[in-house]
Order: C-alpha cells, then sequence, then structure tokens
C-alpha cells in the first residue's frame, strides 16, 4: 500500500472509530497529519522549524551584542595574522596536523599545509563565535553550531578533490583510474537499496555463525538457545537483548569476533532474542509488546529450560534500556529471578543523551509520529541517515574521499555487513520510547508505567555491569555513566575504546583495545565522570576478559549442561540458529 492510499485508509478509520467527535474534525485533522507527514518525508523525517527558529533566536541576540561580535571581528583578525605568520613554518608546527583530516604528510606540503592550516583557523573562530551568547538557549545554541559544523565540513580542503593532495597524487599514479571507481563506488550506494547489500546465504556460516536452535517464537522475536561449547556450564544462565534498531548478530559476528562464542566458551549457556523487522502491520506494536514479547518470553524460557532460580540480564543500546525497565519492573513485584544486570552502552537517563538530543524537540518529535502515523515504520534508511549526519565527517565525508582513493574493489568488512543490514521502527513503540524516554525522561524520574504502576530504577538492587565507549556517538559515555546514581546495588563500569558498536565488538585477540574499570559500592562516594577517568588506571586489552570473570563471581559452580529446549515445557526447538526473523 502506498503513502497515499494508507493516509486515506487511516482517516476513514479515523472518522468511523470516532463517533463523540464530528466526522468533519477527525477528517480535517487527518489531512493535517498528511501535509505534516509529506513534509517531513521531503526533508527525510527532519523538521526545518526547529533549525529556523535557532537561528532567528541566535540572529536577534547577535544583532543586540555588537560589542561582543566586533570583539570576535578584532580576535578572528589576530587569528588570520597568526595563521599568515606560519606560512613558512614547519609541518609539525602546523595546528591542522592534529587534525584527523590532515594527518598524512602530504598535507605537509605548500600550498595545501597553509590551505589546511587556515581551514582549522577559521573552524575554531567561528565555534567560539557561536558559543556562548548572552541569552540564546542552551537546545538553539546547540543546533545552530551543528548545522554550521555541517555546512563548514562540507567545504574542508580534504573534501575538494582537487584541494586534497592524498587525492592528486592516488589520481597522477593511477591516471585517474580511482576517480572513476570512486563516482561509481558512490553512485551505486546513492541508488541501490541497502536491504540487498547483505547476502543472507552468509547468515548461519560466516556470519551469526554460533549453532544454536530457536526454542520461542513470538510475534515480535524469536529466542535462541545456544549450544554448550563446554563439557559442564554455570548454573545461571545468560539472556542478551539486543537493540531492535539493529540486528542481533553484531554479537555473534563472525567465528573470530563473537561474544556469544566467547561466552559459551567460559562454561555459561547463552539465550539471544531476535528481533522480527517490523512492517507496516506492526504499526500499534508497543513498547509493552517488545518487553513482553521478547525479554519476559526470553527469561521464562531461559530459566524453565535450566532449571535456575535466576538468569543474568544483558542488554545492548535500545535493548538495554529494555533490560533496565525489565529489572526495575522484577525489583518492584519482589521477582527476585535477575541475578545481575549487564548494559552495554546504554541509557536510562537522557538528560545528556548527545546529538541525538537535538533531534527530539516537540516540534521534531511531532514531524516524526505524522510521518509514522503514515507509513507504519522508521525505515532503516531512514534511521541509518540519522547516525551518518551526526558523525557526517567519519561517516560522509571520509568515506566519499576513501571511495577516491582506491581503484580496487575490497570485500566488506563483517561489521560493515552488518551496518548495512537496516530494520525498521513501529510507529508505536518509536514514538512512546522518544516521547517518554528521550523527550521526557519518565525511566529516570520514576513515572514510567509498567502493567499500570510506574517502576523506578531505585528498586534495582542486583549488581550491575555497564560499558560505555569513549567515543560513543548513540549513548555518550558520560551519559550511561549516570546509571550510578539510578541504583541501588554495586555498580561496576567499564570505559572502554572503540565506538557504539567497535567498542563493544572487542574480543581478546584485539590487544589494541584498553579500556577502565573500576567498581561502586553501596556506601561509597559518588566520582563525576572526569574524577572517575582521572583516578581509574587503563588497562591494555579486552574488557570481555573482565567481564567474564565478574559473571563467574557471581555465578553458581560448573554442573551438568542443560538440553536445548524442553518440548515437555513448551520449548520444543523450532529450527535452527540464527532463525528466520534475522532474514527479514
Amino acid at each position: 500500500m502506498n503513502d497515499m492510499a494508507t493516509t486515506a485508509a487511516l482517516t476513514t478509520k479515523a472518522v468511523s472509530a470516532t463517533p463523540t467527535q464530528p466526522q468533519h474534525t477527525v477528517a480535517f485533522a487527518g489531512y493535517d497529519r498528511l501535509l505534516h507527514a509529506s513534509l517531513a518525508m521531503a526533508t527525510g523525517g527532519l523538521s526545518p522549524i526547529p533549525a529556523t527558529l535557532a537561528w532567528v533566536d541566535f540572529s536577534l541576540h547577535a544583532a543586540l551584542s555588537p560589542g561582543r561580535t566586533l570583539d570576535h571581528l578584532v580576535t578572528g583578525a589576530r587569528d588570520a595574522g597568526g595563521w599568515a605568520s606560519r606560512l613558512n613554518s614547519s609541518c609539525m608546527a602546523n595546528p591542522a596536523k592534529a587534525d584527523p583530516r590532515f594527518k598524512a604528510d602530504a598535507w605537509c606540503r605548500h600550498p595545501f599545509g597553509a590551505m589546511a592550516d587556515g581551514f582549522v583557523t577559521m573552524e575554531a573562530w567561528w565555534d567560539r563565535y557561536l558559543t556562548g551568547l548572552h541569552g540564546v538557549s542552551t537546545q538553539n545554541e546547540a543546533l545552530v553550531r551543528f548545522w554550521t559544523q555541517q555546512l563548514l565540513d562540507a567545504f574542508a580542503p580534504s573534501n575538494v578533490p582537487w584541494l586534497n593532495p592524498e587525492v592528486i597524487d592516488k589520481t597522477r599514479s593511477k591516471m585517474g583510474t580511482n576517480i572513476a571507481h570512486g563516482l561509481a563506488t558512490m553512485i551505486s550506494e546513492a541508488t541501490q537499496p541497502q536491504k540487498g547489500a547483505v547476502p543472507t546465504d552468509r547468515l548461519g556460516s560466516s556470519l551469526a555463525p554460533s549453532k544454536g536452535k530457536v526454542v520461542v517464537r513470538t510475534p515480535i522475536a524469536e529466542v535462541i538457545q545456544y549450544d554448550a561449547t563446554t563439557e559442564t556450564v554455570h548454573p545461571e544462565p545468560i539472556v542478551i537483548v539486543p537493540a531492535w534498531i539493529m540486528k542481533y548478530y553484531i554479537l555473534d559476528l563472525n567465528a573470530k569476533s563473537s561474544l556469544v562464542k566467547y561466552l559459551t566458551g567460559q562454561g555459561f549457556t547463552v539465550f539471544m532474542i531476535s528481533w522480527k523487522n517490523p512492517d507496516e502491520s506492526d504499526r500499534d506494536v508497543g513498547f509493552e509488546d517488545y518487553r513482553r514479547g521478547g525479554v519476559v518470553a526470553a527469561l521464562d524460557a531461559a530459566l524453565a529450560i535450566t532449571g535456575s532460580a535466576k538468569a543474568h540480564l544483558v542488554g545492548y543500546c535500545l535493548g538495554g534500556t529494555l533490560a533496565t525497565v525489565e529489572a526495575a519492573t522484577r525489583a518492584r513485584d519482589d521477582n527476585n529471578s535477575i541475578a545481575s544486570l549487564t548494559l552495554f552502552t546504554a541509557q536510562s537517563d537522557f538528560t545528556e543523551a548527545g546529538p541525538l538530543k537535538l533531534f527530539t524537540s516537540d516540534d521534531q518529535l511531532a514531524a516524526l509520529d505524522d510521518m509514522m502515523w503514515v507509513r507504519g515504520t522508521l525505515s532503516g534508511d531512514q534511521m541509518a541517515g540519522a547516525f551518518r549526519l551526526l558523525r557526517s565527517r567519519d561517516m560522509i565525508w571520509s568515506k566519499a574521499v576513501n571511495a577516491l582513493l582506491t581503484d580496487e574493489n575490497g570485500a566488506p568488512i563483517d561489521l560493515a555487513v552488518w551496518n548495512a543490514d537496516t530494520t525498521r521502527m513501529p510507529f508505536k513503540m518509536h514514538s512512546e520510547y522518544l516521547h517518554r524516554m528521550f523527550h521526557d525522561n519518565d525511566l529516570a524520574e520514576g513515572r514510567f508505567v509498567v502493567e499500570g504502576h510506574p517502576i523506578a530504577t531505585e528498586d534495582i538492587e542486583v549488581p550491575v555491569f555497564a560499558v560505555g565507549t569513549e567515543t560513543d556517538h548513540v549513548a555518550p559515555w558520560r551519559s550511561t555513566y549516570k546509571i550510578h546514581r539510578l541504583v541501588t546495588g554495586e555498580v561496576t563500569y567499564v570505559l572502554t575504546s572503540g565506538g557504539h558498536n567497535a567498542g563493544i565488538v572487542s574480543p581478546p585477540e584485539k590487544s589494541r583495545r584498553h579500556y577502565r574499570i573500576r567498581t561502586q559500592h553501596l556506601h561509597d562516594h559518588h566520582l563525576d565522570p572526569d574524577t572517575w577517568v582521572e583516578k581509574t588506571a587503563s588497562v591494555d586489552g579486552s574488557w570481555w576478559l573482565a567481564w567474564s570473570k565478574w559473571l563467574e563471581e557471581r555465578s553458581g559452580p560448573l554442573g551438568a549442561l542443560p538440553p536445548v529446549g524442553n518440548a515437555g515445557l513448551g520449548f520444543e526447538p523450532i529450527c535452527d540458529a540464527p532463525g528466520a526473523y534475522v532474514l527479514g
């Protein structure tokens, strides 16, 4: 069904379903939503109103602060003089050398070094000028700085092929074949749908290779129980709740980078949720459906099959938020079936949720709501585009430049293949999540309602192991660090190198990784994030080793292997891992 037909059907349904209102009132409201949705679709889901109001706010206050503007102009002239004095200086004295965009030795040559130095100097001036203008709201200032940075990045010398010495040198050596290949690559990526980028025949072999069985299938999720790889296991199973904004197999990426394989090799029974990729028929699936049809179903299966009284609950990103909701719900209801709670780059307090907060204003959420109301889902391409925009320097511009620096077709790495395997989000759930979590912060403030009653994260007294990553643009580590103030029990916090995904996929063989780890016990004084980093030593290697030891210390002794599934209890194996939902 196309968008117009869907909207007509929805409007008709709304008219007939609301007898207490005049039909024309409901119909006109539907037409308004269609107009709003059409505008949102034309702008990729971004409302132009918040950015417009932000610029008006800044411009009016700047006009009323001529002294500040003159001061910055004087400072800018001084900066320009400093740039001119450095024109003949050595490359190492060039401030641009510290910028990753200009780190190559080719940027030391004249005039490229001068261009890079001048651009970095100008970029710093704009950032100072846009920051701290008296009277401008924090949200509007952040929006103005964000969009200005997008514009500046577009004109960086590194992103202009004829101003980039690396591209020039490569073009000379390859007689221009790199340009043809790079343009073909960019056109292909822009025109081909991402859903065709993942070869499904690799799933279950080179991707998601761990062996197991689907033991539960609900309308929203499959639950996979993995085969044991040791002769004995700890009694408490591990239940992993991945985010449904991505496919689960990032945690079972390949034979060398599989967290599942690592955990089963340490003597743990692992259960994994594989979420269904929703379509427009799932438009009314809500957050509670994900809780009951996903995490509750997985915990029930894991406890019944293993015969354990408790399970280690693990959540990744949005799945970590859901795991926190479930842990708080069970704590409220005096259900002691959670042995520990582990959170990978997961937020429960969204007051400092990073760049994504720029796009959760009332107007922006209204635009997304209306667009999803028409389509029934938010597409994976739209979400991927939003994340690329947040890291445009790395995900858009650097990627385009790199395409011009090679004339060879290389096989994409598995992490890139997984990243292209996008998923959708149902209208109701995504709207609830953005409004209740990001915008209203209901979970952290004790207003989030589950089964008719609010839950409080302070009720969580089980040990918590939380992981943040140093360069996370989705869940900034200072935001995930807030878990220290949200739960009552002990918190072991890990800050590891890498980003939102690469920092989590950290097998012990990757010795280039490092991490910091510290445990805050019940009566310890709170450390702010900066003090925590200052007082916590860096450790080389993978944090998986520390987590495995932490889990072992909170598990029972090794014993007999549980069955894979249990038909007598209603958990008869359905099919082999990775299951059917991951193919959707």
